[in-house]
């Protein structure tokens, strides 16, 4: 009789496992705002479970509370299927959670295995606890493929092997359950893919992995479950080979985005841009600008290709007014005094350059200035701005950038609060709110979508292009080939401080990108109409880095 067994008896089912990790009820709430609401999730064990939304959706707020940085003010933790209160990290440590976030927690002058063992170690004498440390992480090395020389000093390793040593910190620890903050925001592609590798085994292994991204090919790629919150609540939770990018991106934003670049084809006019021989060596004698030669025209985007460390940087900063070169920059004909000896962007925007960098926090805003005070940063000597010649009218400062917060969207709308209060995404919308409000005739635009979501992500690709086609040029840096794909007129390939080729984009394919971009030719470069292949570009292997 069909459901007993040979005995008679009713067979049942192997019950299922608890979940790795159960939230009921989680809320927070920060004064008026409301972090978190009333948030239920279940994640179960040996499984990558992703968490997507905006920026300031709550979900690293929700993270943070179960790594025990904050105390929810109402809900409960179930680890395991076991009621567990997690008052601090050291609790949560204790209960099998890691963290690895976004910027990465370790002491920049220790070695590795320094970074291992501090805050886990076994008594007052080091020596036994290096000792135990050097052989676990030979152990964790072999079996998880996170290969890092343990006597390395931090800041002497990349961001991908510094992202190694954190997971290493976690797993050292016992982790069985372990929590990724934005984890390939610092990331090239090919350390992305050995990311992504590394968590598969992990996974394999039986460790229960969340996964908090913005990028949906990652969600698709390496998840099993993903969970999506917006604006503080927890809208829908499906398997990940039941849905798909466009349905994904739709429950984060509440309506249709597109995923891919709405634009008209270029119109280039007169040459906006003309870079001749430049050369920049850094304060150590490494030489990281290569002779660069390039061109930007009006109503044209020129992106800037290659793995992160390859010169892109030092060639904004040179642009920019941040950084001395040699050679030679003409802007609208009228040649840039390169020799500075201090940052000169006053002189680089009174020749009609703005300039969106790579690090926001660092050198795109003053965290403890408010919104409108960062709004004009850089144009507050502008006439508009003056209430007379000694004084500022700040009260038609704050005004203003109420008007340029509502027209970019920037969450909340509030001129007055503190730019540190700001998630990333609308912290990147305040700086290009105040670059590109100004019509510059160049934009020079770094990394314009590090750490944004993807409602932002589609804003901030549609001011780029709606300055282009104001006929205004573009010369944008990105690490995202499908940034530079999707929103470049012609491509230019960074590797090692020289340009490996140059052409339209679409001619342009991943695979030849990919290997300019390591410095190779080869078929697969040949194979792109129009465009020029540096003889710098080695045929079949890929050239040494310096």
């Amino acid at each position: 009789m069909e459901g007993q067994t040979e005995t008679g008896r009713q067979a049942t089912a192997a019950p299922s496992p608890e979940p790795a990790i159960e939230l009921r009820g989680i809320s927070k709430a920060f004064g008026p705002v409301q972090a978190n609401k009333n948030i239920s999730i279940r994640v179960m064990p040996g499984t990558i479970h992703g968490i997507i939304g905006e920026n300031g959706a709550g979900k690293s707020t929700l993270m943070s509370i179960l790594y025990g940085f904050y105390k929810a003010d109402a809900g409960e933790i179930f680890i395991s299927g076991r009621k567990t209160e997690i008052p601090d990290s050291l609790a949560a440590i204790r209960a099998g959670i890691g963290m690895v976030f976004q910027h990465f927690k370790l002491v920049q002058n220790f070695t590795v295995l320094e970074n291992i063992i501090l805050g886990a170690e076994d008594g007052a004498l080091l020596k036994p606890s290096i000792s135990k440390a050097r052989k676990e992480l030979r152990a964790l090395a072999n079996e998880y493929g996170l290969n890092v020389d343990p006597d390395a000093v931090v800041e002497e390793l990349g961001v991908g092997m510094q992202q190694r040593v954190e997971i290493l910190k976690a797993l050292y620890r016992q982790a069985q359950i372990l929590i990724l903050d934005e984890p390939t925001g610092v990331l090239t592609p090919a350390e992305a893919d050995q990311l992504f590798r590394i968590l598969d085994r992990l996974r394999a292994e039986g460790k229960t992995i969340i996964l908090i991204t913005h990028k949906l090919r990652e969600i698709m790629e390496i998840t099993d479950t993903v969970s999506v919150m917006r604006r503080g609540e927890m809208t829908a939770t499906v398997k990940t080979a039941e849905t798909d990018p466009e349905h994904l991106a739709e429950l984060m934003v509440g309506r249709k985005v597109l995923l891919q670049v709405e634009k008209a084809p270029a119109r280039p006019g007169a040459q906006v841009l003309e870079i001749e021989g430049l050369s920049v060596t850094d304060d150590e004698g490494v030489e990281r600008l290569k002779d660069i030669s390039l061109s930007v025209r009006a109503g044209e985007v020129l992106g800037i290709a290659g793995v992160a460390g390859n010169g892109q940087s030092e060639l904004l900063e040179v642009l920019g007014g941040m950084r001395a070169g040699r050679g030679k920059v003409r802007m609208n004909g009228q040649e840039i005094d390169l020799a500075i000896k201090y940052s000169d962007g006053k002189g680089r925007r009174a020749r009609g350059i703005g300039h969106v960098p790579e690090d926001r926090q660092r050198e795109g805003l003053i965290m403890d200035f408010t919104a409108w005070e960062n709004m004009v940063f850089g144009y507050h000597d502008d006439a508009e701005y003056q209430s007379n010649r000694f004084l500022m009218d700040n009260a038609g400062i704050a005004r203003i950038a109420q008007d340029k917060m509502d027209r970019f969207d920037v969450r909340p709308p509030n001129p007055r609060l503190l730019a540190k209060n700001f998630s990333g995404g609308n912290q990147q919308k305040i700086v290009v709110a105040r670059e590109i409000e100004r019509g510059p005739d160049l934009l020079l635009v770094g990394q314009p979508t590090r750490g944004v979501d993807i409602g932002a992500i589609e804003f901030i690709h549609k001011q780029i292009i709606g300055l282009r086609d104001a006929g205004k040029a573009v010369l944008l840096v990105s690490v995202e080939l499908d940034e530079i794909m999707s929103l470049s007129d012609r491509i230019a390939v960074m590797f090692d401080g020289q340009i490996m080729g140059e052409g339209p984009a679409d001619s342009a394919n991943q695979i030849g990108l990919g290997c300019l971009m390591a410095g190779m030719g080869g078929a697969d470069t040949q194979a792109m109409d129009g465009w020029r292949i540096s003889e710098a570009a080695a045929p079949e292997t890929p050239a040494q880095e310096g």
